[in-house]
């Protein structure tokens, strides 16, 4: 389906497993590159938080672009979770992925992914949101899942395909995949453009 792409080398570069399976699903050739010490902060105030996951992955995509080849089309992306109009990133520790879990509990919060598409030539950048909703956690359901799971490298202190999202996750409004970390629905689309044709 998307034949025409193979005059790029696709990079992903993301150490996050759940963006490398998804984007595998997609039955595209890539490769994964992953660049240490890229700068992930972003200027609080100054954004509104729906904006902040774009801001990053496009600053991922500036970080790899001094190294990249004119063959290439580099994939960058960067997932948040939003509710009350605080951005929730990764948990540092457990207290604070507990934290995290009581905010969201009872609750519906947006998930909010920015990808970057880049070549030596275009660029496309986006956002997807997704809705998702959580049953009332009570605190052993939360303490159980922050133990076993240990969910510090995902934002919101969560992944919707563990444990907490089957006992807890009640509604989505969106992309399912979104929430894991890369919209690949859309992804495909976007590629589509590379390659030449509409989606």
């Amino acid at each position: 389906m998307l034949d025409n792409l193979k005059k790029y080398k696709i990079i992903l570069a993301s150490n996050s497993p759940r963006r490398r399976e998804l984007l595998a699903g997609l039955g595209i050739d890539f490769e994964v590159r992953v660049l240490e010490d890229i700068d992930e902060t972003y200027p609080e105030g100054s954004l509104k938080p729906q904006e902040v996951p774009l801001y990053i992955s496009t600053k991922k995509a500036e970080a790899n672009r001094r190294i990249m080849g004119d063959d290439e089309l580099l994939i960058t992306a960067d997932t948040v979770v939003i509710v009350d109009d605080e951005v929730l990133g990764k948990p540092v520790d457990a207290a604070d992925a507990v934290r995290m879990l009581r905010k969201l509990s009872g609750r519906t919060h947006s998930v909010v992914t920015g990808v970057c598409l880049a070549t030596s030539g275009m660029q496309r950048n986006f956002t997807v949101t997704t809705g998702v909703t959580f049953k009332e956690l009570t605190d052993e359901e939360i303490e159980y899942y922050v133990t076993e799971y240990k969910p510090f490298d995902k934002a919101g202190a969560y992944g919707i395909q563990e444990w907490i999202g089957y006992i807890g996750v009640t509604g989505l409004d969106g992309s399912y995949f979104n929430v894991m970390g890369l919209p690949v629905q859309r992804i495909y689309c976007e590629l589509q453009h590379f390659a030449g044709g509409d989606c």
